[in-house]
């Protein structure tokens, strides 16, 4: 008598695996990108969350007083160790929210759920904001708060000098200025962001990780913006006591997350909290969409040409 084919249930059913690496190479791509396109709003939002007198009246009046009084490529200050940082951080943060995920997947389907996807998400925001996220942003917001084009008349000539001089006044930990904030700001965002990505590409184009279906680049630019643009609002206040708290060399006025948050709330009022939220809808979506749009062509290539094209492969010298 034949013996009868396991049942369905206890079968294992794992879809195929993306490396980890494919995802890294994907995000450190998209981050160039990002990074030459999105550098002056950066500029802008930094220097509006740096003002305490109301030297801008807006986004517009920052960027043209910028422009006139210190040339268009300062609009592009900090733009090295912002597009490093974007380059590195996202590679770190497609490849270990991958490797995460792995610990959250149902060993039998492969899949996993909305839940797991959010730790995974918070849990890789954490190990860029720790590994690289805390030390170049404190670079790029000390050479971004300097007003003036001579090399004469700033205390950073570059990022390298700045980095060094700041190891050298104020210790290594000096990079790591602000860390707390910028920890809960990087996890709340890639929570949100892994998450919300995964649902708009399932709600809006049928699309299911590993499913061989490549969106097209306008589909993933808008599933990437609009997953981008839930963060700004949860993390508002983290991501402005930070800046406050990385822009400090010499006199201290904030000396930590909680007093920085009471001093700030203090002193100017609860709409301090969220300043430059607006430059950042206009960078993060945005920027976003940009990485996206160019991570899953890499990650489309590689499901193509390799985790489909070997499983067509072999079902046809299994038959």
């Amino acid at each position: 008598m034949a013996v009868p084919d396991q049942a369905p249930s206890t079968r294992t059913q794992t879809g195929p695996v993306i490396p980890a690496y494919v995802k890294a190479i994907s995000g450190s791509i998209g981050g160039i990108v990002e990074a030459s396109c999105l550098q002056p709003i950066d500029v802008i939002k930094t220097r509006l969350q740096l003002d305490r007198t109301g030297a801008y009246k807006g986004i517009i009046h920052c960027g043209g007083t910028t422009v006139r009084s210190e040339g268009v490529r300062a609009l592009w200050k900090g733009l090295t160790p912002f597009a490093t940082h974007l380059t590195l951080k996202y590679a770190l943060r497609m490849g270990s929210n991958a490797v995460l995920q792995t610990a959250f997947k149902d060993s039998r389907t492969g899949k996993i759920s909305d839940g797991g996807r959010f730790v995974s998400g918070f849990g890789a925001g954490v190990i860029e904001a720790l590994a690289i996220v805390t030390p170049f942003e404190v670079v790029k917001i000390r050479l971004q708060q300097q007003k003036g084009t001579s090399q004469d008349l700033v205390k950073y000539k570059g990022p390298i000098h700045c980095a060094r001089l700041i190891v050298r006044e104020e210790g290594l930990a000096g990079l790591w200025s602000g860390a707390a904030p910028t920890v809960m700001r990087n996890g709340t965002n890639q929570a949100v962001m892994f998450t919300a990505k995964n649902t708009f590409d399932k709600l809006l184009w049928r699309k299911h990780e590993g499913d061989g279906k490549i969106l097209q680049p306008w589909e993933s630019m808008i599933s990437g913006f609009l997953a981008g643009t839930v963060g700004p609002f949860c993390t508002g206040p983290f991501d402005v006591i930070k800046t406050r708290l990385m822009a400090q060399s010499g006199e201290v006025k904030y000396k930590g997350m909680v007093h920085a948050f009471t001093t700030i709330y203090g002193e100017e009022g609860l709409r301090a909290l969220w300043k430059g939220l607006v430059p950042r809808l206009m960078r993060i979506p945005p920027g976003q969409a940009i990485m996206w749009g160019v991570a899953d062509q890499v990650i489309g290539f590689y499901e193509t040409n390799y985790i489909h094209h070997e499983s067509t492969f072999i079902r046809g010298l299994a038959s």
